[in-house]
């Protein structure tokens, strides 16, 4: 949890502090890249990192990512123009993506089916105290001290986390699972692996695919530069789009043919093959593409539309991620019952429903109306997100696990990264035919500018105040009813894609601690949601 606290403060406590970051390293034009280049290498490393702790294990790899994130939170602190300091945030951001899909990985290896919706709502709720607490603490320290102290804060949190890490994580799965592809090379017995067995030629040495991480790591670098800078840095049908895109599209079919000769790929096929991880790639990947509604366009409403001051426009979007960690945490108790596809599928259904209501609020409204939203939308994707998690971790073994929890991690930060090319282009596109039939002359024509203009209405008329806001309340109206079409292709994903039993994949016994009790160990017990009877013996 203090691992997985280091990414979820990193963006919050950053945002309030950009202002400050500005006037002393000037770089206004390029600022958007401190969110941006993170964002970026974080996204593209997290299969290399899945497929990483599938050959040497999770500790290892998180252990790196945590010391590479401090190595970027020092370089940060002391960088002198703003070109270092995006640098050193795309450092941050490499080490970022080993935290993210490692920690969630990591919960599902030494926690048993039944134990996961807590321990995954434990890991909900760092993210939901870090979107409330971020803010305030970034806005203090910039304010009161100084920007740099909201990197080196990172510093003791981590040392603790990688202390914690080092001395108290052990890896129960560690010995791979033979059903496996790795494992299925290995039958000299459960030490096939240490050095022993390395000598006699009892296990090939694990081969890294550094070609195909290259590829990955291009193809995604050019597709999200794409995806976050078009329509922003320079039109969509410029010059620079059209051959990142390009670029995307070629590298594209070039790491295809890479993976597809290499022993061990870093996005196998089989994720795609194997129709419940495909099923939940797709409808986590329409997730992030929804998210965009309520995390980018909600606060902008929020201050803009009703008028609200920027801390209780956070509360208001800060009430979703009240209510997500509390559904997350109660959801096996729905999915014991239905099973995973028909909860996700009712929790979805309430995002839908949610979202759809959205433009039916009155204008301008009360702050109560949109956060009572907030609160529904929240239980609905706490419903609907960790019991696909938890089965697709479910339907693989050791050696597979962090390779599947990194698809599907990375299909939602790239579906985020859709969302927010798609939906800033349509929130522009109606201000623009709005504000064409704007009274006077002179008025801010984009989303970005009408926000900056409400924001000192002492420049404009009551009338054209009024305009605008009736403007920016049908942009972002627009917008979540874009995003209930998300919500309808997830359900159509899950309706026609998903499997109706998720084959749960039985998990190796733990390592028996000296001289135990057999009613001390982990034990399972029949799944409803697949009517999977428990394994008769225990140990291989």
């Amino acid at each position: 949890m203090l691992g997985m606290a280091l990414a979820a403060l990193d963006g919050t406590i950053l945002s309030t502090a950009v202002p400050q970051i500005v006037g002393d390293l000037g770089g206004f034009s390029v600022f958007s890249w401190l969110f941006s280049g993170y964002l970026l290498a974080a996204t593209v490393t997290l299969p290399v990192y899945g497929k990483l702790s599938d050959t040497f294990g999770r500790k290892p790899v998180l252990i790196a990512g945590i010391i590479l994130f401090l190595i970027g939170s020092v370089l940060c602190a002391t960088a002198w123009n703003m070109g270092s300091l995006i640098a050193f945030r795309v450092v941050q951001g490499l080490g970022g993506g080993a935290i993210q899909g490692t920690v969630q990985t990591i919960a599902a290896d030494l926690y048993p089916l039944k134990e996961r919706p807590k321990i995954q709502a434990k890991l909900s709720t760092v993210w939901a105290t870090s979107s409330i607490a971020g803010p305030a603490l970034g806005g203090l320290l910039a304010g009161y001290a100084d920007w740099r102290w909201i990197f080196v804060i990172n510093l003791p949190v981590g040392a603790l986390a990688l202390y914690l890490t080092v001395r108290h994580l052990h890896e129960p799965g560690r010995t791979r699972d033979r059903e496996t592809r790795t494992a299925a090379r290995t039958k000299h017995g459960p030490r096939a692996g240490t050095d022993t067995g390395r000598r006699t030629g009892a296990r090939p040495r694990p081969r890294i695919d550094w070609a195909g991480a290259l590829a990955v790591f291009a193809t995604g670098t050019l597709l999200v530069t794409a995806l976050v800078q078009g329509g922003v840095a320079w039109p969509w049908l410029s010059a620079p789009s059209l051959a990142l895109l390009g670029g995307t599209a070629l590298l594209t079919v070039v790491t295809v043919l890479v993976e597809r000769r290499a022993a061990e790929p870093i996005i196998p096929g089989w994720v795609w093959r194997r129709r419940p991880i495909a099923a939940v790639n797709l409808a986590l990947g329409a997730l992030g593409l929804l998210m965009i509604a309520p995390t980018v366009f909600l606060p902008t409403y929020a201050q803009s539309v009703l008028g609200l001051g920027p801390i209780a426009a956070g509360f208001v979007l800060s009430a979703m991620t009240l209510t997500w960690p509390i559904s997350a945490a109660l959801s096996d108790r729905v999915y014991n019952r239905v099973g995973f596809r028909r909860t996700a599928i009712t929790g979805m259904s309430c995002a839908l429903l949610v979202l759809l209501a959205f433009p039916l609020l009155p204008f301008p409204g009360q702050a109560w109306q949109p956060a009572l939203l907030m609160l529904l939308l929240g239980a609905g994707l706490g419903l609907f997100q960790l019991p696909l998690i938890i089965a697709v971790q479910g339907t693989v073994g050791w050696s597979e696990r962090g390779t599947a929890t990194a698809s599907i991690l990375f299909c939602r930060q790239l579906g985020q990264s859709v969302g927010a090319a798609l939906f800033g282009a349509l929130a522009n596109g109606v201000l623009t035919n709005r504000l064409a039939d704007a009274p006077g002359t002179g008025l801010p024509r984009d989303l970005d500018s009408v926000a900056h203009a409400l924001d000192d209405p002492a420049a404009l008329t009551d009338r054209a105040a009024d305009f605008l806001r009736r403007a920016l309340d049908s942009a972002v109206d627009a917008v979540f009813l874009g995003a209930a079409g998300a919500a309808a292709l997830c359900l159509l994903v899950l309706l026609f894609l998903a499997p109706r039993r998720f084959p749960l994949h039985p998990d190796p016994p733990a390592d028996p601690p000296p001289g135990p009790s057999p009613d001390t160990r982990p034990h399972r017990t029949t799944d409803p949601a697949t009517n999977a009877a428990p394994p008769k013996k225990e140990g291989r």
